[in-house]
C-alpha cells in the first residue's frame, strides 16, 4: 500500500462522508499540509492523515500543530492506515481511525466532531484561500471570479435560458453556508 493510493482512497472516502469539497496534499501557513480534507455543510472539516508504516505514524507526533492541537486544521480528525498499524490507544485525544479493509475503508473509531479552534479555523481559510489562488492562476487570462460568471454568459448567449441541467446562481443551493454540519 502506498501512501498516494491511500490519499486517494481518503479523498473517495471524504466524498462519500458527505463532504462538496475535498483537496488533498495542500499546505496551509501553520506549516501542516494535511494528506486529505474536506468540507461538509456550516464550514464542518473532516480531516484525513494517511500513514503507511509504524514509524510515519509515530513521527506524526512530533509535529508542531499535533504537540499543539489548537493548531491543528479539521472539526474531526482521523488516521487511515493499514489494518493493525495502529491501536486504538495510541490515538491522540478526540481523534478517530480509519482502517483499509481490502479495498474498502472501515471507521474504527469516530473522531469528535469539535477539534477545530479559532486559530485551526484561520489556518483552513488560509488553505482554501491558497487553493482558489492556484486556480486562479491556471485559469488567467480570465480571472476567476468571471469563471464563476460562466452559467450567467451562458443564459445571455442562450437568449435568457439556461442550458439544461444548470439553475441561476439565485436558485443555486449553497449548503456551506447554510445549515449544520449533522450531515
Amino acid at each position: 500500500m502506498t501512501h498516494a493510493k491511500l490519499v486517494a482512497m481518503a479523498v473517495r472516502w471524504l466524498r462519500r462522508y458527505r463532504c462538496g469539497v475535498a483537496l488533498s496534499e495542500q499546505a496551509c501557513v501553520s506549516g501542516e499540509m494535511p494528506d486529505a480534507i474536506g468540507w461538509k455543510k456550516a464550514c464542518h472539516s473532516v480531516l484525513v492523515e494517511c500513514k503507511v508504516s509504524r514509524a510515519d505514524f509515530l513521527a506524526d507526533r512530533d509535529k508542531p500543530f499535533r504537540q499543539r492541537p489548537e493548531m491543528g486544521v479539521g472539526c474531526e480528525r482521523y488516521y487511515l492506515a493499514p489494518r493493525s498499524l495502529i491501536r486504538i490507544e495510541e490515538l491522540p485525544a478526540g481523534w478517530g481511525l480509519l482502517e483499509v479493509c481490502g479495498r474498502e475503508i472501515e471507521r474504527v473509531k469516530a473522531s469528535a466532531r469539535n477539534l477545530r479552534s479559532a486559530v485551526g479555523f484561520e489556518n483552513e481559510m488560509n488553505l482554501l484561500l491558497a487553493s482558489l489562488r492556484r486556480v486562479e492562476i491556471r485559469i488567467e487570462p480570465e480571472s476567476i471570479t468571471d469563471f464563476l460568471k460562466w452559467k450567467n454568459r451562458m443564459a445571455e448567449y442562450n437568449r435568457g435560458t439556461l442550458p439544461e441541467g444548470l439553475v441561476s446562481a439565485e436558485k443555486e443551493a449553497n449548503e456551506f453556508l447554510l445549515g449544520t454540519a449533522a450531515d
